[in-house]
């Protein structure tokens, strides 16, 4: 069987739904959730597990920071089987009364990247698929959690996002920060253009639930600030959203 150069994962590896955060550090975390994960392979900044969830086969991928290398793992692993995605993640709160540790669900992404012109053009939505959103939404409402629906912002530069006022474009980055404001885009982070735009080109499925840090609060460098942003509650709802989908689609 072919190996994926980057991921090392071959066909069987992989269940259909794979979850996607970016820190591999995540990953036994996120894997934890399900039943009986195990450690499927480890290379560069990505790292797999997988286990079952209703008796269903799903994993657990991560990305590397940043939509080129999110770009590669989407691609190896629909190459295996793969065909429906979650990013599971951090992200910066846009919309005003957002507090750290409130939940974003995804439903389209703002291509402010390089990645994605690669593949369609500027012009092309990057959309999640409805169902996943859907699922995730249900999750969240189970669950009790906070959480805004809306489109993400998927940009290049952590920094330019969180230290706008030292970067030599800190009038545009600005201004076109609100923009993404007035607009109701609900967060930003780094991935989901990636995600979505290869997802839609293979014809698979794919959403995005992100703890969001609260807007002007900053990054926080405190145990409590970091435990609040890096909590479970996106984690909870990515689990229980693929518990939807399966328990769905299994009386189909």
């Amino acid at each position: 069987m072919t190996i994926q150069y980057h991921l090392k994962l071959k066909q069987g590896d992989v269940g259909r739904y794979v979850l996607l955060p970016g820190d591999p550090g995540r990953c036994e975390k996120i894997a934890q959730f399900l039943d009986d994960p195990k450690l499927i392979a480890q290379n560069r900044e990505y790292i797999t597990y997988t286990g079952t969830l209703l008796g269903e086969r799903v994993s657990v991928t991560s990305t590397g920071i940043g939509c080129p290398s999110t770009a590669i793992a989407m691609e190896e692993l629909i190459r295996i089987g793969a065909d429906t995605f979650i990013r599971v993640g951090t992200s910066g709160g846009i919309q005003p009364g957002t507090k750290s540790g409130d939940i974003a669900i995804v439903t389209a992404a703002i291509r402010d990247e390089g990645t994605t012109r690669q593949y369609l053009p500027i012009e092309y939505p990057a959309v999640a698929d409805p169902d996943v959103v859907i699922a995730l939404r249900q999750a969240a409402l189970k669950l009790g959690l906070t959480f805004r629906v809306g489109v993400s912002h998927s940009k290049d530069s952590f920094y330019g996002e969180v230290e706008p006022e030292r970067q030599p474009l800190s009038a545009e980055l600005t201004q076109r920060w609100r923009a993404w404001e007035a607009g109701g885009a609900i967060c930003s982070e780094m991935e989901a253009a990636a995600i979505f735009i290869i997802a839609s080109i293979h014809r698979k499925r794919a959403g995005g639930v992100m703890t969001m840090m609260g807007k002007d609060q900053g990054v926080p460098n405190d145990p409590e600030g970091m435990a609040g942003l890096h909590g479970d509650n996106a984690i909870r709802a990515a689990i229980e959203g693929v518990r939807h989908l399966i328990g769905h689609e299994s009386v189909q």
